[in-house]
Formats: structure tokens, sequence, C-alpha cells
């Protein structure tokens, strides 16, 4: 099972100065037993590397995913994980957020992994319980943006894509939300045509997704937004 999806992704700030913007982008969701097999001249526009998530580089995507789990005492029993990540482009990637749907041998969902990466090269995995509608609650453990304290909790909703992707992030912190953020998308095949069409319609996506992070992050600094201290 492979897919594609087109989105469009919102960010919204809520303290002063309040900031909003939207992009339009590209997202993969594939079955990390059955990654993407390309034509030759489309694999440098489209790879999923081990280094690009979580665990180790020297293994698998699957194995990876399965290791952390049982480190938390979650076994799938050989079910299937399916993964809404970009893929690497030209030798990049940058994930801001990428999902993991980890589900039984019976095909019952068991839970979510939300992996998170900021821009100075870390990363964070959340353990999510989704309800019936596909909505969790985690403490926020990890910093994102340096304009915001590592404190809080998410409120997010996850339902595995289907026709049409719906996810929503809120942060909460001090009875407020400052900030949340939303990702809307219609499904499409994952034919070496249509990935062609977006390459030409969105070229050099994922160096895009990195600039617009660090642009507005700059106009932030450029108002005299306090830059919160990151803890280890």
């Amino acid at each position: 099972m492979v897919n594609l999806y087109e989105v469009e992704i919102g960010h919204v700030r809520r303290e002063r100065p309040a900031r909003a913007f939207r992009h339009r982008a590209y997202l993969w969701l594939v079955d990390l037993d059955a990654l993407p097999r390309l034509p030759w001249w489309l694999r440098p526009f489209a790879r999923f590397e081990a280094r690009d998530h979580l665990g180790s580089p020297e293994r698998t995507i699957r194995r990876n995913v399965d290791a952390w789990l049982a480190e938390r005492d979650v076994d799938l029993g050989g079910g299937r994980i399916t993964m809404l990540a970009n893929a690497r482009l030209l030798g990049h990637v940058f994930n801001p957020l990428s999902l993991f749907w980890c589900h039984r041998a019976s095909g019952e969902l068991e839970c979510v992994i939300a992996e998170v990466h900021n821009t100075y090269g870390e990363r964070h995995a959340y353990l999510l319980r989704p309800d019936e509608a596909g909505r969790a609650r985690v403490a926020k453990e990890f910093s994102v943006s340096p304009f915001l304290e590592t404190s809080g909790q998410y409120v997010m909703r996850v339902p595995e894509p289907a026709g049409g992707l719906s996810v929503t992030i809120a942060l909460r912190q001090g009875g407020a939300t400052p900030f949340s953020a939303t990702m809307t998308g219609r499904r499409l095949p994952a034919t070496p045509r249509e990935l062609a069409r977006l390459l030409v319609r969105r070229p050099l996506m994922t160096y895009r997704v990195s600039g617009l992070i660090r642009r507005h992050g700059i106009a932030l600094w450029a108002r005299r937004v306090p830059v919160v201290p990151r803890s280890e």
C-alpha cells in the first residue's frame, strides 16, 4: 500500500506577535514492509532511509520502529505499520512531523507514533493512544520552536488517512493555546506519472519546507520575540 497525499499545511501562533501561514506540499503514506519501488529515473526524488527516522541507520525503518515499541512493552506481533512522511529528495529531507500507525496482527490499531524533528537536527518520538475519533494527549518533552517553552501538553487528532487526510495539533500551556497546526489533503495514486506531476508543481519541496520554517523563525527573531533557552 503506497499513496501520495497533496496537502495544505497551516501554522498559527497566537502569542504576541500573532502570526499564521499556510503552504502546499505532498506527503507519502507507505507500508514499512513494502516501501515503494520506483523507476530508476525517479529514485533520486523519493528515497526512504532509516537514518531519517528514529533508531539505528544500520537497520530498516520497520525494525527500528519495532525496537522502539518493544522498549515501551508494545508488541505488534508482526502487524502492519504505515508511515506518513516526506521522502528524501535529491539527498535532502526534513520531516517536521512523521506519523506511524501501528496495527496488531489482527488489523486493529494499537498505537500511533508521532516523530518530531527540529531545525537543530534533533528528533523525538511520542507514543500516542488515540481514542476512536483519533484524539490523543501527550506531554510536550521536546523543543521544536526556540520561541516556545518546552512545557504543556499536545492535543492531537491523528486518524489514519483514507481518501482524505486530516491531522491537527494544538499546544496547550497554562490554559492557553499558543500554537496549533493543521494538515489536510486528498489521496492521489502513487504512480510515476502522478509523482512526476508533483515534482513539477512542487519542485525541491523538502528544501522549501526547511527554508519556510527558517524564514518564519527569522521573522519572529527580527520582531524581538524572546528566544527560550534550550535544555538538554
